[in-house]
């Protein structure tokens, strides 16, 4: 097909030389636009399950461990024995990184620590997506 027959073509243009019978076969087809039901609105992932769900009600009471993961390091038990007071133990996490906050020994998010009142506190800045705690939770 030369360049002048693809002009022609996108111009809508009739070559006259072929008039095949898809052409006069989809010429003949009346397309409708096809219509959907609406879907009832659903929660968007990330967005907070709304406190009066009657569903989540048996679970308001329930009590989970959370706790915050500054860092890690392996140690053999020789340098375990040998802590003691003013000992520094060196984490695999550099200061501005975030801290790990666990849920049952789950990781539910990251944050940053703040303090508050002259305690410790941590700022949530990052929520694990909830399609990756569905899979930690079979783990």
């Amino acid at each position: 097909m030369t360049q002048e027959e693809i002009d022609a073509l996108i111009k809508g243009g009739d070559l006259g030389t072929e008039n095949s019978d898809a052409e006069q076969t989809a010429q003949d087809i009346n397309i409708e636009t096809p219509t959907f039901p609406d879907l009832p609105p659903m929660d968007m992932p990330g967005e907070p399950t709304s406190v009066n769900d009657p569903k989540l009600a048996l679970l308001y009471d329930l009590q989970l461990p959370v706790s915050i993961e500054l860092g890690r390091t392996s140690m053999l038990i020789r340098d375990i024995l040998r802590l003691g007071r003013g000992s520094v133990v060196e984490f695999d996490k550099l200061v501005s990184e975030p801290v790990d906050v666990l849920v049952n020994g789950k990781k539910v998010a990251e944050g940053e620590v703040v303090v508050v009142d002259k305690h410790f506190g941590i700022r949530i800045t990052t929520l694990v997506d909830p399609t990756d705690r569905l899979r930690n939770l079979k783990r």
